[in-house]
């Protein structure tokens, strides 16, 4: 596979996917699944590859771990990526441990025609040429090139057993070095407790955790570098307001548990035409009668209501989205486009950079389009998640200012 030259920038994909799906239904879904990232990887034919992927071997990883280790295998010796000759992957397979268990991994692919390529040791405080194809798993604390941590209990306390958190590593090419971290941040546990307050309780859950990995990646242990946080967010719309406003002319009814008095189900019916039942909400159902909103012109009219990036929007940066909401989908492998009925379609597959991590990104040359962000197999079911993708070149001689700061180029 051939790829641009070095010379131009080198050719960078970044790739972010919750793949607990794909564990679920292995045999309908991951071949599917495949076939897709490896035309999305053709493509654009980067020289570097980062896939982040989250809930990592599904809802049961330990029942899921001979499909893992197929996945894994799959991936590093199929025909599509035969010309990437070293590789990195990072799996947390530590499921027996409620303190560390994160679902994460993390796969990062070399093409073989660059040549300068290194990856930092946090440990030993210096970059080190990467070679060959080596896979980590199980205990990643004790792995020196990369930084893990789960999200302490007290985040998210009703969640009895989160694997929420997110893995580092710090990379340089072409003189340019730069962090990768794959995050997944909290889920919104009750539909009926988003829609009280706006913003969500559960959004202020997610922007404290955000905030927390944000400040460990730039603090005093290590040289700044640019970022690039990419994962699953689990961003929501804000509930209250897109309810507001899908059932502006609605009139609600309220259901209430005989027992406890507690809400149990909210009803939004049209003021006439028969009293139409326009939305139904539960604590896991968000039943809307129109599925088109979300789809018309890839959602955008709703991207009013994708709020919770704006607090960071001193430190992180977003290209313009352009694609539908990537949660939640269809799990039925014959279902490519159609939303499930449990969440509020949201874009909760992202990808994130630091400001100067913008400027490492070439600009487009001759209205030629090289910078794209989008999503991967819009008509497939890719499980509930569709995985998110940044195709960039990086500007050559971007990190030339940093370069001696890094001693990129020194092999050590």
């Amino acid at each position: 596979m051939a790829v641009k030259g070095a010379a131009a920038g080198a050719g960078v994909l970044l790739v972010t996917a919750n793949v607990g799906s794909l564990f679920d239904d292995p045999e309908n879904l991951q071949k599917n699944w495949l076939r897709e990232f490896y035309q999305v990887v053709h493509a654009h034919k980067p020289h570097f590859m980062a896939l982040h992927c989250q809930e990592f071997g599904g809802k049961n990883y330990e029942a899921s771990m001979s499909h893992v280790d197929k996945f894994v295998k799959e991936l590093l010796s199929s025909d599509a990526m035969k010309d990437y000759n070293r590789a990195r992957v990072y799996l947390d397979e530590n499921y027996k441990s409620q303190e560390h268990f994160t679902a994460l991994g993390s796969f990062y692919f070399l093409h073989e025609s660059l040549k300068n390529i290194y990856q930092f040791d946090f440990k030993a405080k210096k970059y080190k040429k990467v070679t060959g194809k080596e896979i980590y798993s199980d205990t990643l604390e004790s792995t020196p090139m990369l930084e893990k941590e789960k999200f302490p209990q007290d985040y998210f306390p009703e969640c009895k057993w989160s694997r929420k958190g997110f893995i580092r590593t710090r990379w340089c090419i072409t003189d340019c070095a730069f962090d990768l971290v794959n995050i997944h941040l909290f889920h919104d546990a009750s539909n009926l407790i988003a829609w009280e307050t706006s913003p969500s309780v559960y959004s202020g859950i997610r922007h404290k955790a955000l905030g927390y990995v944000l400040d460990r990646i730039i603090d005093q242990r290590f040289e700044k570098v640019s970022y690039f946080v990419f994962g699953d967010f689990n961003f929501r719309l804000d509930a209250k307001a897109v309810v507001e406003t899908l059932c502006a002319k609605a009139t609600m009814q309220t259901i209430r548990a005989a027992d406890t008095n507690e809400v149990v189900k909210l009803i939004f019916r049209e003021s006439d035409n028969d009293r139409k039942v326009m939305l139904q909400l539960e604590k896991k159902l968000f039943d809307y009668f129109n599925q088109d909103v979300f789809r018309d012109n890839n959602g955008t009219a709703l991207l009013e209501f994708d709020r919770e990036l704006s607090v960071f929007k001193d430190r992180l940066y977003e290209l313009d989205i352009s694609f539908p909401p990537s949660y939640p989908y269809s799990e039925d492998s014959s279902q490519g486009k159609q939303y499930m009925n449990t969440r509020c379609p949201a874009w909760c597959d992202r990808i994130l950079m630091s400001h100067s991590a913008k400027e490492l990104i070439l600009k487009s040359e001759n209205d030629e389009k090289i910078v794209i962000y989008d999503h991967i197999g819009p008509n497939v079911c890719m499980g509930d998640h569709k995985p998110v993708f940044l195709s960039f070149r990086i500007a050559a001689g971007a990190g030339k200012p940093i370069a001696n700061v890094h001693k990129c180029c020194v092999v050590q």
